[in-house]
């Protein structure tokens, strides 16, 4: 064991543990969550530390040697390397100070012995006088989640784009089956199951787009304000480089906030972006909703598609096979709009000059942008991409459905239909046998009314009064 000591006074530390008396302290205080910050956090931090370190070291305030050690350092974190040493819990008090503290520990320790130092002496390289130079938690916390909610954005929109594609593939192949399109869950008139497949596509398109351009909201960080947004304690020099030496690093469009304050002490931004996911996530969850209805039976409910089988259903019925994956994105999304609430409750209970609850914001906003893409993913590579349309089902429902009359409504006007689909329901004929009994209309102009064409087409053509 080592002894460490802080204002508080000694603590007792595992000789060989990278982290020393202030990630003690966290251990012994926080146990929430009961995991680590997301390791995109984690990554993003040690980015930020990186900028800073490099920019001390350009305007003199930090030896080379230093500088390299503690660059270095950040290098390993980076990688992935001494994920264990860096444990704090993800919930925490004091607006993520524990999760720095427990970044500038390991990385001074690795930095002290990478100059001849052992851990635990920072006789060499020293947690806040070094690492921590000219910073606070309060301006490179929140600079680090927006670098990783950025990451994280751009791996989602990417598979928001494949499972855009996937659907478009479905309407391309389902563009020939006529089906009963429903309102209210009841039957409303023919469609193709291309087009319905094109409805989905079309709002995944929507939130890929609103997923890309929300990457703005982030590129402003108040990196360099320190404490409260004033730059207390930071030189003139160091807050107008640092931004740009992150930039550097993260190869991100960042740029310091022109009120430093304000975007010290307002997350809107993060209100802003989990609105987005919220938006993803409602769509997700109908498309998964509908994909479940028509497929449902398979003999005795819709069963217009069939669901790839990715599983068995049940411990006691044989044969039955569930919409497993379906549901999952359903719970998925649920979470997602319930982490949207917390990051909402967060973000409104910030006061004066600091959000101290910018922990929570970040678990639950990275907890939803990763949880999202492994979503999608799973969507598309387990559900979609193996639907199976059945066309004589869909047929068949066409056949069954009195709503085709409506497509004969600006031949034979409302009345009339209405009784045709009357006389239909009354005798469980069709529509097309009640119109040639009644002599309404030639078979041959039947015929071309009730074509999959023209009940699909955008409007009709007829001539004008």
């Amino acid at each position: 064991m080592r002894l460490e000591h802080d204002s508080l006074g000694e603590r007792q530390i595992p000789a060989a543990a990278l982290y020393g008396i202030h990630t003690v302290r966290a251990l012994e205080n926080f146990v929430v969550a009961a995991q680590p910050a997301a390791f995109e956090l984690i990554q993003a931090l040690a980015q930020v530390k990186l900028a800073c370190a490099r920019t001390n070291q350009d305007l003199g305030y930090l030896p080379a040697d230093k500088a390299d050690a503690i660059v270095a350092a950040c290098r390993a974190v980076i990688a992935g390397e001494h994920r264990e040493a860096i444990c704090v819990d993800a919930l925490q008090g004091g607006a993520g100070t524990s999760l720095n503290m427990n970044l500038n520990e390991v990385i001074a320790n690795l930095a002290e012995e990478r100059l001849g130092g052992r851990r635990g002496e920072y006789q060499l390289v020293h947690p806040l006088d070094h690492v921590n130079l000219h910073q606070s938690t309060n301006d490179v916390f929140p600079t680090a989640l927006k670098v990783a909610a950025i990451g994280l954005l751009r791996r989602l929109e990417k598979s928001i784009a494949a499972l855009q594609s996937a659907f478009q593939d479905k309407e391309r192949a389902f563009a020939d089956i006529i089906k009963i399109g429903r309102t209210q869950l009841q039957d409303a008139c023919p469609m193709t199951l291309g087009a319905e497949c094109s409805a989905w596509a079309e709002a995944l398109g929507r939130d890929r787009w609103r997923v890309f351009k929300c990457e703005e909201r982030l590129r402003v960080v108040n990196l360099g304000g320190t404490a409260i947004g004033t730059g207390l304690t930071a030189p003139r020099d160091y807050i107008f480089l640092v931004t740009e030496k992150l930039r550097e690093e993260t190869k991100l469009g960042l740029s310091r906030a022109e009120n430093l304050i304000d975007a010290t002490q307002n997350v809107d931004p993060f209100v802003e972006v989990s609105g987005i996911l919220k938006a993803h996530a409602v769509n997700l969850f109908k498309i998964s909703s509908d994909l479940r209805l028509l497929a449902s039976g398979p003999r005795a409910g819709f069963g217009e598609i069939t669901l790839p089988a990715v599983q068995v259903g049940s411990s006691v019925m044989p044969g039955k096979v569930n919409p497993v994956i379906c549901e999952a994105v359903a719970q998925a999304a649920m979470q997602t709009i319930s982490q949207d609430a917390a990051i909402t409750l967060a973000a409104q209970s910030g006061q004066l000059e600091l959000n101290a609850f910018l922990p929570l914001i970040a678990h639950a906003l990275l907890g939803a942008l990763a949880m999202l893409d492994r979503t999608n993913t799973m969507f598309r590579e387990r559900c979609v991409t193996g639907l199976i349309a059945n066309r004589e089902r869909c047929a068949e429902f066409v056949e069954l459905s009195w709503t085709s009359v409506t497509a004969l409504v600006p031949t034979l006007g409302y009345e009339t239909a209405a009784d045709v689909a009357r006389e239909a329901q009354a005798r469980r004929a069709t529509i097309r046998e009640v119109v040639l009994a009644r002599g309404l209309l030639e078979a041959a102009q039947l015929d071309q009314l009730l074509s999959a064409d023209a009940m699909t087409a955008l409007g009709h053509r007829s001539p004008r009064p």
